[in-house]
């Protein structure tokens, strides 16, 4: 398979799905817009696209962050949407997957910073490629933000802080709020792009310090995130099968 990632800053970094897509032997290719580097012209090789997480809002604009073009990805998605391709969107990228389909992001009721448990919904607990997550797990969080609605999308886990923590849009594409990404490499380079991180632990409910977030074993949520990688590219492949 072609994996192709969207990376918008170098401390978002992609950790666990870049290591299952090394250990898988899949084709990797990038987009590291903080580096200007262009969206793909064509997407005919691309099977499973992933957009990462950013700072960024989907109505950003480039006045504030000048190598963000959040039309272009939009349109750039929804061509991958309409070609049926493999999408996983994490944070910012989960909210993009939305615009493209014409769902707004939302304010998250809570910011959420640290190591937190979600908890499956029913649609989640039924869900071929995330029931493996059990009723709850301790996931990775870093967001002021959560994905937009379809009629069709359904939300497949919640926090106590957000409501909207992985929102299935299709049977091949899913947007992820949470991180399930996080290695202590990846937690490290976000601890150092956040401001007065150790004060805002204090002032909110779901902001942990920096060096619990270190502290964390991150192992059981990048396995729970392999599978569902390894069951979404079968789902791909045998609907590729059938074209």
């Amino acid at each position: 398979m072609h994996v192709h990632f969207i990376q918008h800053e170098s401390f978002e970094a992609p950790g666990a799905y870049l290591h299952w897509a090394v250990k898988q032997q899949h084709n990797i290719t990038f987009s590291q817009v903080y580096q200007q580097q262009p969206l793909p012209k064509e997407i005919d090789s691309i099977d499973l696209l992933i957009i990462l997480g950013g700072p960024q809002s989907p109505d950003s604009t480039q006045a504030e962050y000048p190598y963000f073009d959040a039309k272009s990805e939009i349109t750039f998605i929804r061509r991958c949407l309409e070609a049926g391709k493999a999408i996983v969107g994490v944070c910012l990228g989960a909210q993009l997957i939305g615009e493209a389909l014409s769902a707004s992001y939302e304010h998250s009721p809570q910011k959420e910073i640290g190591v937190f448990p979600i908890l499956l919904t029913q649609e989640g607990i039924q869900d071929d490629k995330i029931a493996h997550f059990g009723a709850t797990l301790q996931v990775g969080h870093w967001h002021n933000d959560m994905p937009g609605l379809t009629h069709a999308s359904k939300i497949l886990a919640s926090s106590a802080g957000c409501p909207r923590q992985i929102v299935r849009y299709t049977d091949l594409v899913y947007g992820f709020q949470c991180h399930m990404e996080f290695t202590p490499a990846v937690v490290s380079l976000l601890i150092d792009s956040e401001k007065d991180l150790s004060l805002q632990s204090q002032r909110h409910q779901f902001v942990q310090s920096a060096d619990e977030i270190k502290d964390y074993d991150y192992h059981e949520m990048n396995d729970k995130l392999y599978k569902f990688l390894d069951l979404l590219a079968s789902t791909y492949l045998k609907t590729l099968a059938k074209k």
